[in-house]
């Protein structure tokens, strides 16, 4: 049997699911950050359930003695710190099967908003403006695009391209990473020799702190279309900004942003900012991508199975990206 903390809220499913597996819960999606602590330290929690209310650090861990596993509910794991979870035995396990195909098929919808003027041909016509050539369109099929990152998310936006007639390529750093029907993995060099559009699919980290910066998109042969729906801090939105106002970056549509609490944009955020919410080229949206009525419950299901899984041979589960 084992007891787990939740401090996030989640699909109503979870109590089914957990209960199937043996696991106990203590709901407690009120829970205030700096409230965490004590909680844990209340009961020997072996488990410990959370979404983005709090990073998981070494000083959190060393409330919760009994910790065995916590549980990310989404994929995205930038809010915990692995190595203090190796360093205490703790396993750490993520659902990005849950929302790869939301994600997939958002990637899709930004895409083809961005090249058909979607949402601003939607306000002239609402404004009493019939304007077809100023908003005459480019197609996806015929074009080369280019996904940074080949993990789950990548795979899920690659297998829907796939009806579009377009070629897709993909850059993958982990070498555990394999080419499939939908993409062919490539150098970075070669993506940006031939990408057309380019989309990140790369999770955040240190390492991965603005990946994309200006001599990597300047590095590209071809003017791009930008498309981000992976964490904003993999993209330096300075360099964007220079992009997209001297033509190298023909459009950007961005699901994320480097801070996404827009009340707290210190003055060179809020100048990005305002350029990025008045440019005529560039789609934002509050980091939807894999926020479905379907993924809220199919995270659920895939920690479950994860979890059974852990909790009967005990062993090491990998992140997944």
């Amino acid at each position: 049997m084992s007891l787990c903390l939740v401090i996030d809220e989640m699909h109503p499913s979870l109590p089914e699911y957990m209960q199937e597996i043996g696991v106990t819960l203590h709901y407690h999606p009120e829970l205030k950050a700096a409230e965490v602590p004590a909680a844990l330290a209340a009961h020997p929690y072996d488990g410990l359930m959370v979404r983005s209310k709090l990073r998981v650090t070494t000083e959190l861990l060393a409330h919760g003695p009994h910790l065995r596993y916590v549980a990310r509910a989404g994929a995205g794991v930038d809010n915990i710190d692995e190595e203090a979870m190796a360093a205490a035995g703790v396993t750490l396990l993520n659902a990005p099967e849950g929302n790869r195909d939301a994600v997939g098929e958002y990637a899709v919808g930004l895409l083809l908003a961005l090249f058909r003027n979607i949402l601003r041909a939607d306000h002239e016509v609402r404004a009493g403006q019939w304007r077809r050539e100023a908003n005459r369109g480019e197609e996806i099929q015929g074009k080369t695009i280019g996904l940074l990152g080949y993990g789950h998310m990548g795979r899920a936006f690659a297998r829907r391209l796939s009806a579009f007639g377009c070629t897709v390529l993909a850059y993958d750093h982990d070498p555990t990473i394999l080419p499939d029907e939908y993409a062919a993995l490539v150098s970075l060099a070669e993506l940006q020799d031939q990408a057309e559009v380019f989309s990140l699919h790369i999770p955040y980290s240190a390492a991965n702190h603005h990946f994309v910066n200006e001599a990597l998109l300047q590095g590209f042969r071809n003017p791009i279309w930008l498309l981000n729906t992976a964490r904003g801090e993999v993209l330096d939105h300075a360099a964007l900004v220079q992009s997209l106002q001297s033509g190298q970056v023909r459009g950007a549509a961005l699901d994320v942003l480097d801070n996404e609490k827009l009340a707290t944009l210190n003055p060179e955020q809020q100048a990005r900012f305002s350029f990025l919410s008045t440019a005529p080229n560039v789609l934002l949206s509050p980091h939807i991508g894999g926020w479905t009525f379907q993924s809220y419950r199919r995270i659920n299901e895939v920690l479950a199975g994860k979890l059974k899984d852990f909790l009967d041979s005990g062993s090491q589960a990998k992140v997944a990206g």
